[in-house]
């Protein structure tokens, strides 16, 4: 049963995290674009692509095409991101899976806003607590309304609560900065806060939200 499906965009891997923890049976991998290429030359066991692969040159798209099983490569004007792809694919193949996004920051900023925001997509939107982007130094996990415990990762230093729409009666109840029933009538990013312990407790009545677990290079 696959249970972790981690999909690879075109930053550069030394952005990347450790992969320790995915290599695994029961992980899946689906490279995007020039991802494709930079998994396969570090020895992922890549065997789906997706993307235009305009970034890949002749001979590199043909290396590509000879170790990839299921390759789809689909006209660079398209209405859809190669990452978006990426995660369409992962949730037509591996619907109870969760979705990490890696090679998704660093390079351009409108790609990292772009993969940044991707889960707020209607069509994302049955998933979306089931993505994360993960990259050395950050680990960004979305969050629906309710109440939620957020687990401290033993590498990361500081915590930070980002209302990706308004968001109302949020609550941050152990962290080193509290709140009660506040707020926001635009999206906010509430950086640099800190776990007081192992776990932090947080709740919200509407919106988005997204947790930061990150720490300095």
């Amino acid at each position: 049963m696959i249970r972790d499906v981690v999909i690879i965009g075109g930053g550069q891997p030394s952005d990347w995290p450790s992969l320790d923890f995915y290599q695994k049976e029961s992980t899946a991998w689906i490279g995007v674009d020039r991802g494709t290429l930079y998994g396969l030359k570090a020895g992922l066991p890549i065997k789906e692509a997706v993307g235009d692969f305009d970034s890949l040159n002749e001979s590199e798209w043909l290396w590509v095409k000879e170790r990839v099983t299921n390759i789809e490569r689909c006209r660079a004007e398209k209405d859809d991101t190669d990452m978006e792809l990426g995660v369409l694919e992962a949730m037509s193949h591996y619907p109870d899976a969760n979705i990490i996004l890696i090679g998704a920051t660093g390079g351009r900023l409108d790609h990292y806003l772009s993969n940044l925001w991707l889960p707020l997509q209607e069509r994302f939107m049955p998933v979306i607590e089931k993505i994360s982007i993960v990259d050395k130094l950050n680990s960004v996990t979305y969050f629906k309304p309710g109440e939620h415990v957020i687990q401290k990762e033993n590498d990361k230093t500081y915590l930070a609560y980002i209302c990706l729409t308004p968001v109302t009666k949020l609550n941050l109840y152990d962290a080193k900065y509290t709140l009660k029933d506040v707020d926001f009538s635009y999206p906010r990013s509430l950086s640099s806060n800190e776990f007081v312990g192992e776990t932090s407790t947080f709740s919200f009545a509407t919106g988005v939200m997204s947790v930061i677990q990150t720490r300095d290079e």
